[in-house]
């Protein structure tokens, strides 16, 4: 029987014990976080200091690289030291603040790409009426439904969390305070923290799931009625990197947290929070600036004017 007492730190083992692979790692995901960090704020500033791109569809986009920023800001730093020092320690309240931060830009994320299959439901569905749909105000009003839903999401699962007792050694099996490691070292019976985490989880995905394919059988639709393939070819080309990014990201999170079992592979949900946590925040502005002609040509402008 393993002891249960009082939780002040927890011990992260981290992505390697192997010091050659840690200095390896931490250069690669220094690489990793500078290039996200620029790419994000240097799309929300281009949308910001562009007058051609201040329509709703970019400002949902701005909102979602300023996500990205805050998403691999609250995991990646802290594992840049962790791969550098000896004790992967964190203390108890900087694990839950850890992953407060988390499941609310997680779930915020979610609720924002369904708002961007709306915009583009309303754009390609209702031209005529898009900028009085998507008005100022009611763009607002989505962002910070997103944020709020993921502040309901964060208050459910950590009350549920912190009223659990853990079991010694308090190790983590990874590289982050994630949910399904916390949930592996309890010794209190963790059903109800399980299912209350499905039931969040699975509420803010499926609602935003069944946003966005509603959304995109309309658009479909309306698509293959439009006459011309040069219509038809824009209007694709429009939804193409809001699909590419959506696939990607529900894919991983899914995977995660829809099984978040106390015997599940800890290995493969690190090497998926790699690529959630990593990859698609880093690749995010480069899936919808590269597929946008938009966005070519405001960048070529800001270029072209600069000394």
């Amino acid at each position: 029987m393993e002891n249960s007492s009082i939780v002040t730190e927890f011990i992260l083992l981290g992505m390697t014990d192997n010091p050659q692979l840690g200095i390896l790692l931490f250069v690669v995901f220094l690489i990793v976080y500078i290039v996200t960090v620029l790419e994000n704020l240097g799309l929300v500033v281009l949308i910001r200091v562009s007058p051609c791109l201040h329509t709703p569809m970019y400002f949902f986009l701005s909102n979602l690289s300023f996500l990205d920023v805050c998403f691999s800001s609250v995991t990646i730093p802290n594992t840049l030291a962790n791969l550098l020092s000896k004790l992967q320690a964190v203390s108890f309240l900087g694990c839950v603040t850890q992953m407060d931060l988390f499941i609310i830009f997680a779930s915020a994320e979610c609720n924002l790409l369904a708002s961007m299959a709306y915009d583009r439901y309303t754009a390609i569905c209702h031209p005529l009426l898009y900028h009085v749909k998507m008005s100022r105000i009611r763009c607002l009003l989505l962002v910070a439904g997103c944020y709020l839903g993921g502040l309901i999401n964060m208050v459910s699962v950590t009350t549920s969390i912190t009223k659990l007792s853990f079991c010694q050694p308090f190790v983590l099996p990874h590289f982050f305070c994630d949910i399904p490691p916390l949930l592996a070292l309890a010794c209190s019976d963790p059903w109800v923290t399980q299912i209350l985490v499905v039931a969040c989880g699975g509420f803010t995905l499926v609602t935003s799931i069944v946003v966005i394919l509603a959304s995109y059988m309309s658009v479909l639709m309306t698509i293959l009625g439009i006459p011309s393939s040069f219509g038809k070819q824009k209007a694709f080309s429009t939804c193409a990197s809001h699909l590419i990014a959506v696939g990607l990201y529900y894919g991983t999170t899914m995977y995660t947290y829809l099984q978040p079992s106390r015997h599940g592979s800890q290995e493969g949900n690190q090497m998926v929070s790699v690529f959630y946590t990593m990859v698609f925040p880093m690749f995010n502005p480069l899936i919808y600036s590269l597929r946008n002609q938009e966005v070519k040509v405001a960048l070529w402008k800001i270029l072209r004017q600069s000394p």
